[in-house]
């Protein structure tokens, strides 16, 4: 591992010192989270390391239900897995072990020494390198190795990866994705939302930054891209945006807290394997944050599973990163 420490409230756990400890949480805090909301906090205690949800963090008009605040958990729960495991700890989890409080995401606990396999240790090499592409990707098809590796790595964490490839199913998405993304911009409180947590300024620790936005796309694209960049980038002219990007549709059994995460652990799994391949990565989130609409996604791509996690997958040029706040930030009193 290689990150930077800085003392604070950070307390050594599992065994590991204070060091280690927090190497491990600012891995874990890299994951993604809707708007880069960060909706996560740790309690670290010798025996164990507790993950909750923030509520606080929660997005009510783009996520009334917490589902995507818990996927996003499950994205740092996922990634702390990998930490812990660099640092020699196995980690045993229980997901949602108190059904009493529901904010308590995951409880880890030490289950042995482990070796990271090389598999593991380029994933967490990824972890710093993995950024949300809001831009236009590169006319290249994704090689069909990488769309292997995409589909093993959801399934290695028991969810499923439907690489969307039939044309008529391709252009129906894109239409609702259209939709949704008009239903949203219609709703003066979404705008507001999603005003306050992106295109801001450098100085914040959390949202997503004008710098890591993207342009608009032209108004003909077949695919919406959310504009989180405001003024700071133009209009992009009709040919900018890759006319045949891989989406990549992500799901679970159902439902519900403990599916949630578990789609968040595979979400992450599959960007980070993304990364690995050299491929870029961003979200179609419209599609299941507008219930209609996700509705007619479940039943078009001909599941009883409803979508959790819709990609955008190809070949990006890099971006710059989103910032994070200090593991010190996210620690609560043991």
């Amino acid at each position: 591992m290689d990150a930077t420490f800085h003392p604070g409230t950070v307390t050594g756990a599992l065994g590991l010192d204070e060091e280690t400890t927090a190497t491990v949480l600012r891995f874990a805090t890299r994951a993604p989270s809707l708007h880069n909301s960060q909706p996560w906090r740790f309690r670290l205690l010798p025996d164990r390391i507790e993950l909750r949800a923030d509520p606080q963090r929660q997005l009510p008009v783009a996520d009334p239900t917490g589902r995507e605040l818990r996927i996003g958990c499950g994205a740092a729960l996922f990634t702390l897995r990998l930490a812990l495991i660099d640092a020699g700890v196995r980690p045993l989890v229980s997901r949602y072990p108190q059904p009493g409080d529901p904010d308590l995401v995951a409880v880890v606990r030490h289950g042995g020494i482990v070796r990271a396999t090389p598999e593991q240790r380029r994933l967490l090499e990824a972890v710093p390198r993995r950024r949300t592409n809001r831009r236009p990707f590169r006319d290249i098809t994704v090689p069909d190795p990488a769309r292997s590796a995409l589909r093993r790595a959801a399934f290695e964490e028991g969810t499923w990866l439907h690489l969307v490839t039939d044309p008529t199913q391709l252009a129906e998405l894109g239409r609702l994705a259209r939709e949704a993304h008009l239903v949203q911009q219609a709703d003066a409180r979404f705008t507001a939302e999603l005003a306050a947590w992106t295109g801001r300024s450098g100085s914040r620790d959390d949202g997503v930054p004008a710098s890591a936005g993207g342009p608009c796309p032209p108004p003909n694209q077949p695919w919406v891209v959310r504009e989180f960049g405001g003024d700071a980038y133009p209009r992009p002219a009709p040919a900018a945006f890759e006319s045949d990007p891989l989406i990549a549709v992500l799901s679970v059994h159902t439902d519900g807290p403990r599916e949630e995460l578990r789609a968040g652990e595979a979400m992450q799994r599959v960007l980070l394997t993304a990364t690995v391949a050299g491929l870029s990565a961003s979200f179609l989130s419209q599609l299941v944050e507008v219930p209609e609409i996700r509705e007619q996604a479940r039943r078009l791509l001909g599941g009883t599973r409803p979508p959790q996690v819709v990609l955008r997958i190809g070949s990006g040029v890099p971006v710059p990163a989103t910032p994070r706040r200090a593991p010190e930030k996210v620690v609560d009193p043991a």
